[in-house]
């Protein structure tokens, strides 16, 4: 079992019950998937780029991701519907709990100038986004083989009802937020 898992298991889940009196350990909010979306603007002139980051994103989570498309026609981005323009996968599993552990033990403290994650990127529905400016974070990626810094969108989706109980799941896990 993982790391993460067996915490969440053995000390995160009977925190949160006494913590937010619920009635059964059921009630615990927990960490539902993990998507993380890689939008490759210069797709739309050079197609080389998206099979570099669809390329990164698999290094990075060790899943293969699906392509997604333009949903509507934009003239001024020359851009048509249906043209392949980012890259997104969904972990689920032992796969986000090792990418979670990862994230917050390795990759984030390596963010130039850190000093935590924003407390204000929650939606309201106990979900959590964050940004990433760069895929150098992340130990799998070779400095060397870098042709261009790419960013990507991280959200974390858990079962909590509110916001409150999703930041108190994230701090248990160690998620580092800013004071």
């Amino acid at each position: 079992m993982n790391r993460l898992k067996e915490k969440y298991v053995n000390e995160i889940t009977p925190a949160l019950v006494s913590k937010f009196n619920y009635s059964s350990i059921m009630q615990a909010p927990k960490v539902d998937k993990i998507v993380i979306n890689m939008g490759v603007g210069e797709a739309v002139q050079n197609t080389k780029s998206l099979d570099t980051a669809v390329e990164e994103l698999q290094t990075i989570t060790g899943q293969k991701p699906v392509i997604t498309k333009a949903k509507k026609s934009i003239a001024g981005f020359r851009l048509r519907e249906g043209m392949p323009i980012g890259c997104k996968v969904t972990l689920r599993g032992e796969r986000m709990y090792d990418f979670l552990d990862k994230l917050i033990a390795i990759s984030l403290p390596r963010v130039r100038d850190f000093r935590g994650v924003s407390k204000k990127s929650f939606d309201g529905r106990g979900n959590y986004t964050l940004g990433v400016k760069e895929q150098l974070i992340f130990p799998e990626i070779d400095y060397d083989k870098v042709s261009k810094v790419r960013g990507m969108d991280i959200v974390i989706v858990t079962t909590a009802n509110s916001d409150e109980e999703a930041r108190e799941l994230l701090t248990q896990f160690g998620m580092p937020f800013q004071k």
